[in-house]
């Protein structure tokens, strides 16, 4: 839901697997991957059914490495984009659960796989609440002891998950994120570069890679992978109407973390997207201000001056 993305202010470039000191300013190019190759590139099966020919690998009651909280309304016009979800979800090579949390729909329409799949928790909401409040909730469902976020609309890649869990696991951070393309209707992938560098990060520095609100934020919100009570801790995705996810940034103020040069997150471009509507630059700007201050204030209350984007009226940072 970032319009950095639809206004074009965040540049985007080939898909390279080494981009640890990549600062390239060149215009825009698309991935290489061509429309065929889109189904095995979204880590889809090649037939719509080919998820239920095997079985899960999930244990009965087994705790799962890690969940995935998506909120959704469940419109007509985007289900086929939850259905494909739940297909990158089900190629996975790790242990997940989604909590599903339907905010104010009818859950019968929920798609035959989603709903016949244990692995999938559905929280119902009796009245819509926005998608903040809907995917605050769902942490209360949450049992893997990662988290991470994703919308209906959108494709996790192969691997998302695992790679993200391994650097966790293996390194005792907070939290891993990675790279986001945006995924085209024709199938093609173009690279978002964040102004965040990959390597590890220490607690308030990915701030400093968000100078003003007008910038580009610093890091894609949904490819950051973390340990389930730094979201709690921080509020989750607080309550704005739009704009949450930049307020899932703060999580990086309370632990270590590390970006890879890696994208685990397929952001889906398409007219339905609420960055498109036409009310949307109403509150954009009130949004990014307070998700801004609010992590500027986070940072200074824990004593992480030197990394805050803040800058003083001689223009020295804080």
């Amino acid at each position: 839901m970032r319009a950095d993305r639809r206004r074009g202010t965040a540049r985007l470039h080939p898909f390279l697997r080494s981009l640890a000191n990549w600062r390239d300013e060149r215009a825009p190019r698309p991935l290489d991957v061509p429309p065929a190759a889109r189904a095995h590139r979204l880590g889809l099966p090649s037939r719509p059914d080919a998820h239920h020919d095997r079985p899960s690998t999930r244990k009965e009651h087994a705790i799962p490495d890690v969940t995935v909280v998506v909120a959704t309304r469940l419109r007509p016009e985007r289900l086929r984009f939850l259905t494909e979800l739940h297909a990158s979800l089900d190629a996975q090579d790790a242990d997940w659960e989604a909590v599903l949390a339907i905010d104010g729909a009818d859950p019968a329409l929920l798609p035959t796989p989603l709903a016949a799949d244990s692995r999938v928790r559905v929280l119902p909401l009796p009245r819509p609440v926005g998608a903040a409040c809907a995917r605050n909730l769902a942490v209360n469902l949450a049992s893997g002891r990662a988290l991470t976020w994703a919308d209906d609309d959108d494709v996790l890649p192969p691997f998302s998950l695992s790679s993200r869990l391994h650097h966790l696991d293996n390194t005792g951070l907070g939290w891993v994120a990675g790279d986001s393309a945006d995924l085209y209707d024709d199938g093609s992938l173009h690279l978002w570069k964040c102004s965040t560098p990959s390597g590890r990060h220490e607690p308030g520095a990915v701030w400093a890679y968000w100078p003003t609100p007008h910038h580009t934020i610093p890091l894609g919100p949904t490819t950051i992978l973390a340990r389930t009570h730094l979201w709690s801790a921080i509020g989750g995705m607080g309550g704005l109407v739009q704009g949450e996810d930049y307020l899932a940034l703060r999580v990086t103020h309370l632990a270590a973390g590390e970006l890879l040069p890696q994208v685990v997150y397929h952001y889906r471009k398409h007219p339905h997207q609420l960055t498109r509507q036409t009310q949307y630059d109403e509150l954009e700007a009130a949004a990014r201000n307070f998700a801004w201050r609010s992590g500027n204030d986070l940072a200074l209350a824990l004593g992480h001056r030197p990394h805050t984007g803040r800058k003083t009226a001689g223009g020295a940072t804080l």
